[in-house]
């Protein structure tokens, strides 16, 4: 069975940074293009960044370029998710899902940032 845990996040000021991880059991990630996608309050689900299988390109929402960071550890069969500078804007639920499916219901039970002065 596929499973994704997710973790990392909290509450932080605007300007601070947290590092979400996404744990993977049932599946090697290096071999799946991986996403992290969140849905803020009242709002559907956002792609935020990508990294494809393998070499493991990375992708960004424009409004992440710059402040985010995706990053694979294959030894721990993690995603990452470094994020600087965190707005207001950025508090959600954050989940990491197959790039694929990133529109569907996300498999893990996310993990929420919230960012408030």
């Amino acid at each position: 069975e596929v499973q994704l845990v997710e973790s990392g996040g909290g509450l932080v000021r605007p300007g601070g940074s947290l590092k979400l991880a996404c744990i993977a059991s049932g599946f090697i990630l290096r071999d799946h293009h991986m996403s992290w996608v969140r849905q803020r309050p009242g709002k559907n689900l956002e792609w935020v960044s990508g990294m494809n299988s393998g070499e493991g390109q990375t992708y960004y929402t424009d409004s992440v370029k710059g402040r985010f960071t995706i990053s694979r550890d294959d030894a721990k069969n993690t995603l990452y998710l470094q994020m600087n500078d965190l707005k207001i804007e950025d508090t959600a639920v954050y989940y990491c899902t197959e790039t694929n499916a990133w529109r569907s219901p996300p498999r893990g039970q996310g993990t929420q940032v919230t960012v408030s002065s």
